[in-house]
């Protein structure tokens, strides 16, 4: 079986795995990061939206091979220490989370739309297609919008 290395949230990861394996389950099963959620594994909730060098994947449609060479972010590679990243600091300020599901995604999601557009109008937040389905998109315009003030 081939191997392939990566980086995931820091560290330098080696794993056996058939080159088409997804991401997610590469992440989940071989490396036990339970962030990024499974929901639907056809690029369509998003529950588990990362970032591949930076820039919002989801990994059930990413195949393992693709992830070679490169950095995989997933929500627990966020926070500094202790230190949330602002978005998450955001949500827990604005009580984002219902049942929590499709958060990690929706963090991902608001953190890649933050860096690529640091002061997003209501239209840019509502083009995130995280599907959510406790409906908190109000409080998570509200969070986005409040991260963007902090950072």
């Amino acid at each position: 079986m081939p191997k392939y290395t990566f980086t995931v949230n820091g560290e330098s990861v080696t794993v056996d795995a058939p080159a088409d394996l997804s991401l997610l389950w590469v992440l989940r099963d071989k490396l036990g990061i339970r962030g990024p959620k499974y929901g639907c594994g056809i690029d369509v909730c998003k529950a588990c939206t990362s970032h591949l060098d930076g820039e919002a994947v989801n990994p059930c449609v990413v195949p393992v091979a693709d992830a070679a060479g490169r950095t995989v972010t997933t929500i627990e590679g966020l926070a500094d220490g202790d230190t949330l990243h602002p978005v998450q600091q955001a949500w827990i300020d604005h009580d984002v989370a219902q049942c929590g599901y499709c958060q990690p995604g929706q963090i991902m999601a608001a953190v890649a739309l933050l860096k690529s557009n640091p002061n997003p109008t209501d239209a840019d937040i509502d083009a995130i297609e995280n599907v959510c389905r406790c409906g908190t998109y109000a409080r998570i315009r509200q969070a986005i919008k409040s991260a963007a003030a902090t950072m």
